[in-house]
């Protein structure tokens, strides 16, 4: 393998790993977000699933939805980023939900506020965590 391809595989570990983390944090902050499971071995499995899925809609959907909602970005000088994170996260809960994962939110303003809480945490993990550059 190529260095710059065992570099990508790093990166894509690390930013699993952050936002595995950062999705524990709001379910842990916030009681309708929830991931339930039997045992603590199948929460984080579930957990480090809904974080692929996570970081799937937001590296394919997110994208698109940002370009066409760029003038509600510019009206709202990038508050409206909220609204869309919240978007992403309830596309997330709505795909575990279509593959069985045990991972749900409840409610768009749960959502926005589990968005604010992911992204601070990821964003905090990200600087912790190296991506191997």
């Amino acid at each position: 393998m190529s260095s710059a391809t065992i570099r990508y595989m790093k990166n894509f570990v690390v930013k699993t790993i952050a936002n595995a983390g950062a999705l524990a944090v709001a379910v842990w902050l916030l009681d309708k977000i929830t991931l339930t499971g039997d045992s603590t071995g199948k929460k984080v499995g579930t957990l480090i699933l809904v974080a692929i899925v996570f970081g799937l809609v937001n590296s394919v959907v997110k994208p698109i939805v940002k370009v066409l909602t760029f003038p509600l970005f510019i009206l709202t000088l990038g508050l409206f980023t909220l609204v869309v994170n919240a978007l992403m996260l309830l596309l997330t809960s709505w795909v575990c939900d279509k593959l069985d994962l045990s991972f749900h939110v409840d409610g768009f303003w749960t959502a926005v506020l589990g968005g604010l809480i992911i992204s601070v945490v990821s964003w905090a993990l990200n600087v912790v965590l190296p991506d191997g550059d």
